[in-house]
């Protein structure tokens, strides 16, 4: 079924300025209020949504003259109304005095707040906890199994979280009748609305605690220090975050437990400094060694590894161990490479011997700066 032209649903011209488009939206909130269509509250709450939507989109230069030039092939196509927050539509409505706004959008684009709450919808979901963590550089090499120490809330062990003194008993809320919810009605331009609220007696629990326990004051937790076994994987990096679900703090009322969220700190290493899954570091070679060729041991995340240095080495020269950098934390593209930069040690102090031998080399050599 084609879409209905959004100068049509507000019932406005192609050339209308954006104040005739915001008064004739504002017009149609009005007429679809659910209070003025109870016959038909279902049409009327497509009618408001389609009416919304053409605000939202002639309202926006941008996004208007796109319609005008493609139609709805264009900004509408694939108009997501549960990630819209509907600026634009709620700003129409702000600078014009009227109250309870929020509460038709919440109406329409939520499907209305129920009036009652089953007991699992009514316990609080517990809080999420993050840990640093400090590793090596050769623990986020190879990957790591450790223990921590985190604080936390959890199940109090006397109650079990009932938050009760054992063999005491709860009683059904006389505010809320056991709901967990109390109604409030509020009167606009718009209409009325009926807000729902979480019960200021019980706190939305629906119940009401006779005797709470004393060793959690009715919380239903307490806090402890958990020993906590975590698996670090190969290839880790600083600010990586690791979800550990179930393992944060429990909820309220029996509710269920946050998440640990583990923030990977990975500590400087004193010779070897990371690129991605790369290393690099650098060795000291004698001038006669960069002249002549060596062969030299390179301490390497995976242990001492032999590097041949070929003769003719300038200063600076960077030479590559493959595979002996950090692996994929994902598993796949195997291992980085580490780098091995070449400093040449150019001596400051010659014995008499070894400076007649250098003069005699030196006059071998060609003038400085010669290509030859």
């Amino acid at each position: 079924m084609a879409k209905r032209d959004y100068y049509e649903i507000l019932g406005v011209t192609r050339d209308a300025p954006v104040d005739e488009v915001k008064k004739a939206y504002r017009q149609k909130a009005k007429e679809l209020h659910p209070d003025k269509n109870p016959k038909d509250r279902k049409k009327a709450e497509e009618d408001f949504k389609r009416a919304t939507e053409a605000y939202e989109i002639l309202s926006d230069p941008e996004k208007r003259a796109q319609y005008d030039r493609f139609g709805h092939a264009g900004p509408a196509q694939g108009f997501d109304f549960s990630s819209t927050d509907f600026r634009r539509a709620r700003e129409a409505f702000s600078d014009f005095g009227f109250g309870g706004v929020d509460d038709l959008f919440d109406l329409f684009f939520r499907q209305g707040a129920a009036r009652s709450a089953t007991r699992a919808e009514r316990t609080r979901q517990g809080e999420d906890i993050e840990y640093r963590l400090r590793i090596t550089l050769e623990d986020a090499a190879s990957g790591a199994r450790m223990k921590i120490t985190a604080p936390r809330q959890v199940a109090c062990n006397q109650c079990g979280g009932s938050r009760m003194e054992p063999g005491s008993s709860k009683r059904t809320c006389p505010t809320c009748q056991g709901r967990g919810q109390v109604e409030h009605r509020q009167q606009s331009l718009l209409g009325s609305f009926i807000n729902v609220r979480a019960c200021p007696e019980c706190g939305g629990e629906g119940e009401i605690v006779e005797k709470p326990c004393r060793r959690c004051h009715g919380t239903g937790r307490t806090k402890e220090l958990s020993r906590i076994s975590i698996s670090v994987p190969a290839g880790v990096d600083n600010g990586l975050r690791l979800r550990l679900a179930g393992q944060g703090n429990v909820g309220l009322g029996g509710g269920p437990a946050g998440d640990l969220y583990i923030v990977i700190e990975v500590i400087p290493h004193p010779r070897f400094r990371r690129d991605g899954r790369d290393v690099h570091s650098s060795i000291k070679i004698h001038y006669a060694d960069a002249a002549l060729g060596t062969k030299v041991k390179v301490d390497t995340l995976w242990g001492e590894e032999t590097l041949t240095v070929p003769a003719g080495t300038q200063p600076g020269a960077v030479a590559r161990l493959r595979g002996k950098g950090l692996p994929d934390l994902h598993g796949g593209g195997g291992k980085g490479d580490h780098f091995v930069e070449i400093q040449v040690i150019v001596p400051t102090r010659l014995s008499p011997e070894q400076r007649r031998t250098l003069a005699e080399f030196q006059k071998t050599l060609p003038p400085a700066g010669d290509s030859s």
